[in-house]
């Protein structure tokens, strides 16, 4: 009788939780078919105000864009620059956001696409004041390097494939203008020029039975080590005559 009751309790325990879940479950469908004509209706809400508040920033966006369109080198010597940048390149405070801890080798494509830009723009594409010209020699300079006259790498930098293409060609096209001026890089061979690593001096001739290395007839061998050695190699060396 005990073990039966004892089954009974088990098979209850096992039962119960099963049973409870199902009607967890139900109660959740439940909800969802009350709630999710609601959600329909405020989803709808946010997307028409979110297509009205696009559309006027697309208003908007020709007017800020007109500004320094006609003359962008004039956007770096403006007060807007400077509180923003200061004296520090564009791509100095710009981060990557890439996954782990290892950057790609290579940046994005571009950061516009269309009507939609990235979450993260490259240090160009985030502000449409800065635009790629040959005559604007002050944003040029700075992603150049000043000490070999190299363009820094986008990984650098930070900017799109777009972009980085863009600046490669206005820096061509100011340097073939006289906008950018070459850098010119004068190797001199300084190996000589320290006494410790001046020329080999020519070798003096060597009278007969004279050795190279003055000090080395100096050396004088343990016996015992030498008796060794000739123990070890008697049938090997020749008989004096």
């Amino acid at each position: 009788m005990a073990a039966s009751i004892q089954r009974i309790g088990i098979i209850i325990c096992r039962t119960f939780p099963v049973i409870l879940q199902r009607n967890i479950q139900t109660q959740r469908i439940r909800d969802w078919k009350i709630t999710a004509p609601v959600l329909r209706l405020n989803f709808r809400a946010l997307s028409s105000s979110s297509s009205s508040s696009s559309s006027a920033d697309v208003t908007e966006s020709p007017e800020v864009l007109s500004r320094y369109s006609d003359r962008p080198w004039e956007y770096s010597e403006s007060e807007e620059y400077t509180e923003r940048y200061g004296s520090k390149p564009v791509w100095s405070n710009y981060r990557r956001n890439h996954k782990g801890g290892v950057p790609p080798q290579k940046t994005r494509k571009t950061c516009i696409r269309g009507d939609k830009i990235c979450g993260n723009p490259c240090p160009i594409c985030r502000d449409p004041n800065i635009i790629v010209h040959y005559k604007n020699v002050n944003l040029l300079q700075q992603f150049i390097s000043p000490q070999t006259g190299i363009v820094y790498d986008s990984t650098r930098t930070g900017v799109c494939m777009k972009q980085q293409k863009l600046l490669n060609k206005a820096i061509e096209t100011a340097r073939d203008c006289g906008k950018l001026t070459l850098v010119f890089i004068v190797i001199k061979d300084y190996s000589n020029t320290h006494g410790a690593v001046s020329a080999t001096p020519a070798p003096s001739s060597l009278r007969s039975g004279e050795l190279w290395y003055p000090w080395y007839g100096s050396i004088k061998p343990d016996e015992r080590e030498l008796a060794r050695v000739k123990r070890i190699y008697k049938d090997f060396l020749k008989p004096h005559v």
